[in-house]
């Protein structure tokens, strides 16, 4: 069984925190400049803020047994949402300024949460394969509920590279924490490297093969 570098506790919860809540917001930033996009009104945007920047999250904490999800039992994942939609919903203009603001929150809720998401699951002591999985769960779980509410097919199940970008960037947090890369480091790496493939998919259109081609 492939061995990972010891964590301390503290210093665990503390990382995981800070992915996650960065996470949740970068992603409520997509789901909020999505509603914008689709007209909704404030209700709706603070909705698909919290969807986007939380299922992901709290499907991965029902399924390791972390119960009540975070983004349910602790005030600070609804705060962050409410305020990406806020944000969003006053001054859209300053957002969209940004290149493709959806696709790019959405690059980065990727990576943060698939870091998020693997920490997590190796705190809950999974196993590697299962560590990967559900660190892909979170990554890509807020962003195929945000498209499904708009009624749009999810990113995911398109052929451009989306869950294979978080599948690697899991894999590296593994392979990192295998050869006893600090948390952080092993981390960031997972994360680096998931947010420069989806920015690579997006910029040089690379795309898996589709049925019928």
């Amino acid at each position: 069984m492939m061995q990972t570098a010891p964590i301390n506790p503290h210093l665990a919860d503390t990382l995981l925190t800070v992915f996650d809540l960065a996470g949740t917001f970068v992603f409520a930033l997509s789901g909020a400049t999505k509603a914008v996009e689709h007209k909704l009104d404030l209700f709706g945007i603070l909705v698909l803020c919290f969807a986007a920047g939380n299922s992901g999250g709290i499907a991965r904490d029902i399924m390791i047994g972390a119960l009540p999800p975070a983004a349910i039992a602790h005030w600070g994942y609804i705060a962050v949402s409410v305020l990406a939609g806020l944000i969003t919903f006053f001054w859209y203009s300053v957002i969209n300024r940004l290149s493709s603001p959806v696709l790019l929150f959405d690059a980065a809720g990727l990576a943060l949460f698939v870091a998020a998401g693997t920490g997590k699951a190796l705190a809950f002591h999974v196993g590697p394969v299962a560590a990967i999985l559900f660190g892909t769960l979170t990554g890509i779980g807020g962003g195929m509920v945000r498209d499904l509410l708009v009624q749009e097919i999810p990113a995911v199940l398109r052929t451009d590279i989306y869950a294979l970008a978080a599948l690697i960037g899991a894999a590296a947090i593994l392979a990192g924490r295998a050869l006893q890369l600090p948390p952080f480091a092993a981390s960031s790496l997972g994360a680096a490297l998931c947010f420069g493939i989806r920015l690579g998919a997006m910029h040089y259109r690379w795309r898996l093969p589709s049925a019928g081609t």
